[in-house]
């Protein structure tokens, strides 16, 4: 992975944590073949990818809140 990449998302995310999260649902997206990349340079990997994708705001991302991500946990609880 490119270092000057994974600076710039973790600047722009806040939380490095969310940034793995946020780079491992791409990734995973990327290859299974589910969704093309938004960036077409056939010499990056897929996590390089994901985090230029992140970068040119290719992308978007939310994070919940403390409150909010209370309410998700329980939605999920009552589905199983």
């Amino acid at each position: 992975m490119n270092t000057e990449l994974c600076n710039e998302a973790v600047t722009l995310v806040g939380n490095p944590n969310i940034l793995i999260n946020l780079v491992s649902a791409r990734v995973r997206q990327i290859n299974s073949g589910s969704s093309r990349p938004l960036i077409d340079d056939p010499l990056l990997g897929s996590a390089d990818m994901a985090l230029t994708e992140l970068v040119e705001k290719k992308m978007e991302f939310s994070i919940l809140d403390k409150e909010m991500a209370t309410e998700v946990k329980k939605a999920k609880k009552r589905r199983k």
